[in-house]
């Protein structure tokens, strides 16, 4: 059942998906009405609530005062494969580092990020997105948080 941002609690599960590449805009309507359709048939059961943000992260929230079947979050993770695979893009690599740099974000490799770091192209106050987020709480506080303050906190010396 679909519902609105505002109406999940805090603790909804979220689940973040950034892209390797943007959306091209063509794409976008497509890949809203694909996403749409798997939840409201998978989930119809729990209250959700997506969204495509900055055209490449899809962000998925789910309401759900349990955890999740195993079966529904495989069928998720098959769906996210098929879209890596219709798009040609990647979604599952949480280890890749999606960042902001001017008025773009970049998407690199822990290795490339790393050499950045070391050149100084980027620094502690590089804005990062933080895919790891756990629930609509941490992806409103944490989503978007300076490097130094990250999982990759560790990197800056």
């Amino acid at each position: 059942m679909k519902i609105t941002y505002k109406d999940l609690p805090e603790d909804a599960y979220a689940f973040i998906y950034p892209s390797s590449r943007k959306f091209y805009p063509q794409e976008i309507e497509e890949l809203k009405a694909k996403i749409e359709q798997f939840l409201e048939e998978n989930f119809t059961d729990y209250p959700h609530f997506f969204k495509i943000i900055e055209n490449r992260f899809i962000a998925i929230f789910v309401d759900s005062k349990e955890s999740l079947p195993i079966t529904l979050l495989d069928k998720l993770a098959s769906f996210i494969l098929e879209l890596e695979q219709q798009y040609n893009i990647t979604l599952l690599d949480k280890i890749n580092i999606c960042f902001k740099q001017g008025e773009y974000i970049q998407y690199q490799d822990m290795k490339k990020f790393r050499t950045l770091l070391k050149n100084r192209s980027i620094s502690k106050n590089t804005v990062i997105f933080n895919n790891l987020v756990q629930n609509k709480y941490d992806f409103e506080h944490h989503f978007e948080t300076p490097l130094s303050e990250s999982w990759l906190a560790h990197l800056v010396k």
